[in-house]
């Protein structure tokens, strides 16, 4: 692959670094122009990202080394397929979020503190996309974790605070054992640099040792089991974009940096040949049914969907430990899937918390009927997470199948199906209490409760919509996005 070098990466990420300081020294006169800025911002950034399509059409590789802090330890950023497809989707979902947090956050106390981090959590996010060595994203990786600390605790209940403290000392030893994987990797590889070869050649203790600490820093962080404990607390107490943005992108950060452990620091001859990619694809399985089953047991919405979360990260940690092409590619598909999805379901679940004030769901019956055009893009984000065909996540699952029985493994087909099924069993009473339960209350309690804010329903709809011609449309973009990056790192990624 042709390598060229261009500032833009690096305009990518530090421009809403810049914009924070902006909005934070503008948000003091004008909450209009805070508002207006955020939104430009992640507007700007989504753009920016888009015009390194035809870059990435052509096969090229975008690199730009900032400086060298030691020798072969360096703040570099590099762009590929794989890069590019993640930080497409995650610009276009905060994009939506900035948006939808306009109205939603005009009710909520802390906004002069809310926007800015929104910000420099996108430029983090970006960092970590488009980092070009092991390093750099580690920076950029601790700033994201910790920076989003403050949107957990937003609320500064008790109930906020003890699940930030969690998600702090979750986001400490996920940060320890990077660093300790990266330490590892510099001594055993001389390098750090994610545009080489694999850094990783030769099975040892210590590599082995490195396996394991960059799985924890990272399955931390991507809601693997049992380091997913931070993750049904934070979700729920968070404000619902902030819910969106930490389960539909942060938790992907996580699947994008195990991604690159598998595919560049390792390879996936040496993780076969050493026999420890067992090891991630039973802790994938334990995650997929475990997060599945306890979310039948939530009655709290947004909790259900937290836990939700936990078993469809699973999904994308299975699909990397099949070496494939279709597992591959239905993998990185699901990352998008469920993006859409999840970001779907979790802004849905805010304009009926935000418009009844309700999050219990035996307490939700009848609101369909008053909020349809919410609970219509809660249902097909629903069905969708389920596997409903023509839905996207039926796609994905689909492939992620068909991946597993390429690879001979079959009871991993088994696996989804029953996934699948407890789906169907913690979506659908919401569904069928949302339009055919009963109305609590009084009929004139009723009234007052209508469809939220346009500026909350055209975020809500173009996601629900998105879920639906992303496994329809014959002309896929997020698909096609996926089988180039899977077989740009099953090639090499070089």
């Amino acid at each position: 692959m042709e390598t060229a070098i261009s500032f833009l990466p690096v305009w990518i990420v530090m421009f809403p670094m810049f914009m924070t300081l902006v909005i934070y020294y503008v948000e003091q006169r004008s909450e209009k122009m805070r508002n207006a800025l955020s939104v430009g911002t992640s507007v700007v950034t989504f753009l920016s990202v888009l015009m390194l399509y035809p870059y990435m059409m052509a096969g090229e590789i975008i690199e730009y080394s900032m400086f060298q802090l030691l020798p072969n330890l360096e703040i570099s950023f590099r762009v590929d397929i794989l890069s590019f497809s993640l930080a497409l989707l995650s610009s276009f979902i905060w994009m939506l979020v900035s948006i939808y947090s306009i109205d939603y956050m005009c009710h909520e106390h802390g906004c002069n503190r809310y926007y800015p981090v929104l910000i420099i959590t996108l430029a983090s996010c970006m960092g970590i996309f488009m980092a070009g060595d092991l390093f750099t994203l580690f920076v950029f990786f601790e700033l994201m974790s910790l920076i989003s600390y403050v949107l957990v605790v937003h609320e500064e209940s008790l109930e906020a605070l003890r699940a930030g403290y969690k998600y702090l000392i979750m986001t400490i030893i996920g940060g320890l054992a990077l660093f300790f994987g990266i330490i590892i990797t510099f001594e055993l590889g001389g390098s750090v640099s994610l545009g080489g070869e694999t850094l990783i050649t030769v099975p040892s203790t210590l590599a082995f040792f490195a396996f394991i600490s960059f799985l924890i820093g990272f399955g931390m962080k991507a809601g693997m089991f049992p380091l997913h404990v931070w993750l049904p607390d934070a979700h729920p107490v968070a404000p619902s974009p902030a819910s969106a943005l930490l389960s539909g992108i942060m938790l992907k950060t996580g699947a994008y940096g195990l991604l690159r452990v598998i595919f560049h620091v390792f390879s996936p001859g040496l993780l076969q040949e050493a026999g420890w990619m067992i090891i991630l694809a039973v802790v994938a399985i334990i995650t997929i049914l475990l997060g599945s089953a306890v979310a039948i047991t939530q009655d709290d919405i947004k909790r259900r969907l937290a836990y939700s979360s936990v078993g469809q990260m699973g999904y994308i940690l299975l699909g990397m430990s099949i070496f494939t092409e279709r597992a591959l590619i239905g993998d990185i598909f699901h990352i998008f899937s469920h993006a859409f999805m999840k970001s779907t379901l979790f802004l849905a679940a805010g304009a009926i918390i935000l418009k009844t004030g309700k999050r219990s769901i035996r307490e939700l019956g009848g609101i369909g009927r008053l909020m349809p055009f919410t609970m219509l893009a809660f249902t097909m984000a629903a069905l969708s997470m389920i596997g409903i065909p023509p839905l996207s996540g039926f796609l994905s699952k689909w492939t992620l199948s068909l991946g597993a029985m390429d690879a001979g493994l079959p009871y991993y087909v088994l696996v989804l199906l029953v996934s699948s099924l407890l789906n169907g069993l913690y979506y659908l009473p919401i569904i069928i209490t949302a339009f055919f339960g009963a109305e609590p209350g009084h009929e004139h309690e009723q009234v007052k409760i209508s469809e939220a804010p346009y500026k909350m329903l055209i975020p809500i709809a173009i996601l629900a919509v998105s879920c639906l011609l992303f496994g329809l449309l014959p002309t896929n973009l997020p698909f096609d996005l996926s089988r180039k990056a899977a077989d740009f790192l099953l090639r090499g990624g070089f």
